[in-house]
């Protein structure tokens, strides 16, 4: 695994050992950026399910100003911060080591606000469109927010969820991504 383009690009990161995690392919990681940037003028992004953070710091590579990485393993958070150190940029990121939920909760208190979400829970459809409704409802997504799921190819999102709509989905191998935008 690395960083595909942008200030990070070429560096490589490092991922969780097991079969618990399945991190995002490279290739995957490249559609992902490429379907939604692929580069980014500003803004801040949430990686919900962080796990290694390698999609939270591409997409800082790319442009982002900030991520705040999401993540309840503690040896997620011991790769996350390794992966970290290595952009040489440690405050760009923020990490929260607590539940997606417990997250969500406390971001809206602090009154964030992302442009890039990114959703690939271990449990894939069991999660995202809660926590996709929920997003909305604590107003964590600026109006012209994107969403990215990762999911297994065999999941079946609704083409919309909440005040977002489904723009774009593509399957890559056994993974399948599907991208939200708020409806006009």
């Amino acid at each position: 695994m690395r960083v595909i383009s942008g200030t990070y690009g070429g560096r490589k990161l490092k991922s969780l050992p097991g079969t618990n995690t399945r991190p995002t392919t490279d290739k995957v990681k490249g559609a992902i950026y490429n379907m939604i940037g692929p580069y980014f003028d500003g803004g801040n992004v949430l990686d919900l399910f962080a796990g290694s953070g390698g999609l939270a710091i591409e997409a800082v590579s790319r442009g982002m100003n900030r991520a705040v990485c999401v993540d309840r393993n503690y040896q997620a958070m011991t790769v996350i911060k390794q992966n970290i150190e290595m952009t040489k940029e440690p405050e760009k990121f923020v990490l929260l080591k607590m539940d997606a939920n417990a997250a969500l909760k406390k971001l809206a208190t602090e009154e964030e606000v992302f442009d890039l979400i990114l959703l690939d829970p271990p449990y894939a459809k069991q999660a995202i469109v809660e926590e996709i409704e929920r997003m909305d409802q604590l107003g964590l997504a600026n109006s012209a927010a994107t969403i990215v799921c990762e999911t297994d190819k065999s999941i079946e999102l609704p083409q919309r969820i909440a005040q977002f709509e489904m723009k774009k989905q593509q399957v890559y191998g056994t993974s399948k991504i599907t991208i939200y935008r708020r409806g006009e």
